[in-house]
């Protein structure tokens, strides 16, 4: 039974796929897909928005994280079935046409971004903890980081990268 806050996905032909009606990074788009397959894959494979990275596979490293109405997650948990009517921020939606966002700024400038597998995720990780505390400490920096891994960095130059887009934000703000 449909209610009229609750869009069904529906499957359109005998395949097993569904439609699933979703805003990715600010543009409506209607993606066909099996209902448990993953968000990232669908993300990556059907969208080729391929700045969501697999590292684990597992929900315990962050690579895929994107933002679903507000909130950080692993996409390689979500079933895409889930995401019906849902707003998704990935990496690719961060940014604001050719200019970066001060995360993805002070991550080039402070050296916080090597080898690029968790760079989509600490990005979207920090975004998502400045738009929840504009001012984070140091503890909030690490709490808010704490979802994705890094084995590159030693993530002393992705916390100095977060301190920095803090004052770039202020200074835009004035």
């Amino acid at each position: 039974m449909m209610t009229d806050d609750v869009k069904e996905t529906r499957s359109d032909t005998n395949d097993g796929k569904v439609s699933v009606r979703c805003t990715v990074n600010g543009e409506a788009v209607t993606l066909r897909a099996y209902p448990i397959a993953r968000l990232l894959d669908v993300l990556r494979e059907e969208l080729k928005l391929t700045g969501t990275k697999e590292g684990c596979g597992e929900g315990e490293c962050g690579a895929c994280s994107v933002i679903i109405e507000g909130e950080l997650v692993n996409s390689c948990l979500v079933p895409v079935a889930q995401v019906e009517g849902a707003s998704i921020k990935t990496v690719e939606g961060v940014a604001s046409g050719e200019t970066l966002h001060a995360v993805q700024r002070a991550m080039i400038e402070c050296g916080g971004a090597q080898c690029g597998i968790c760079t989509p995720g600490m990005v979207l990780a920090a975004v998502s903890l400045l738009e929840r505390t504009p001012q984070p400490t140091a503890a909030d920096i690490r709490e808010g980081l704490a979802g994705n891994l890094c084995r590159c960095t030693g993530y002393t130059k992705i916390f100095e990268a977060v301190l920095r887009a803090c004052g770039e934000s202020q200074k835009s703000e004035r």
